[in-house]
């Protein structure tokens, strides 16, 4: 009986000096959340319905399990929209306010949106994050800043990321940019920018989906056809990024901003949201998420980068 006893201690003490290393070599699990765009690859149809056991993701290349993944439609699909526009963009883009106008009269009676300005490294607001659109509109006017004044669309991006003017995490916020994309402070073309990653880390971390049309900047410096593709080579990598696109058609501002818009008003009303859990291999990050989507033609745009916080962590 004695020996039993003994027995039964040692075995329960092994596994007490075994439960730490145990739970030391599992990793904890992470949470993250995407906006996904879901298009028909025939343009102008209707995409297919998208159901969560078509969704399978990868995070840094390793397989992740899908936990949620939604319609983002209804009443109940809250979304918060930023005009954000370059202070130093050419004054021509007066002629285009009507197809501004007709946008965002167009969109949901839900939709809280919000014209802001690019003015020295900020975001600067000329009125309230509203539902009302009609006081959203009262608010734009023309850029009138002088050649640079914006100093950088990657700071003011940032600047926007971490002072997103709401707190409602579980509404989508998305961006669209009215800028041609020039760096001031990096002007050759650079994929690894710090500005522009920058923008991007603060982007990803703050669940933003950048879109971006471009209009060009006043400036000799700006209408150049290097500073062209360097600032849209920048917008795109952004874009990519988020989740969003960088909506041109070539070099030089477009006649008209009418079917950039209502090719945003079709991805806007064709989202999903997609929720994730994924081992998290170090402190909360942005990692790479890779999405596939099987049995339906459709087109997929997803962000290629997305934050991965501790699953314990309400968003």
């Amino acid at each position: 009986m004695k020996n039993r006893r003994m027995a039964i201690w040692m075995t329960a003490g092994a596994l007490l000096l075994a439960a730490p290393a145990f739970s030391q070599s599992e990793k904890p699990t992470g949470h993250g959340q995407a906006v996904v765009t879901i298009l028909s690859k025939q343009h102008g149809g209707i995409p297919a319905e998208v159901s969560q056991k078509d969704v399978s993701i990868k995070v840094n290349g390793k397989p992740a399990t899908v936990t949620s993944w939604a319609p983002l439609r209804g009443p109940d699909a809250r979304l918060e929209l930023v005009l954000l526009i370059d202070s130093s963009a050419r004054n021509s883009l007066g002629s285009q306010f009507s197809d501004i106008e007709h946008f965002v009269n167009g969109l949901a009676p839900n939709t809280k949106a919000a014209i802001a300005y690019m003015m020295n490294g900020r975001a600067v607001f000329v009125g309230p994050l509203t539902a009302d659109h009609a006081e959203v509109l009262r608010a734009l006017h023309l850029p009138g800043g002088s050649p640079g004044s914006s100093a950088s669309p990657y700071f003011c991006l940032s600047e926007l990321a971490k002072n997103w003017p709401s707190g409602d995490r579980r509404a989508r916020r998305e961006v669209v940019m009215v800028t041609d994309g020039v760096d001031n402070y990096e002007r050759r073309l650079d994929l690894d920018d710090p500005y522009v990653q920058a923008a991007i880390d603060d982007s990803v971390r703050a669940g933003l989906v950048v879109y971006s049309i471009y209009w060009l900047n006043q400036g000799l410096a700006d209408n150049t056809r290097y500073a062209n593709n360097t600032g849209q080579s920048l917008l795109n990598e952004v874009a990519d990024a988020t989740g969003g696109k960088n909506l041109w058609q070539g070099i030089g501002t477009p006649v008209s901003l009418q079917p950039f818009f209502e090719e945003l008003a079709s991805r806007l009303g064709n989202q999903y949201e997609l929720g994730f859990s994924a081992p998290l291999d170090r402190k909360p990050a942005a990692e790479v998420l890779q999405i596939k989507v099987g049995g339906s033609a459709v087109q997929v745009t997803a962000p290629k980068q997305v934050f991965i916080d501790r699953a314990d962590v309400a968003r």
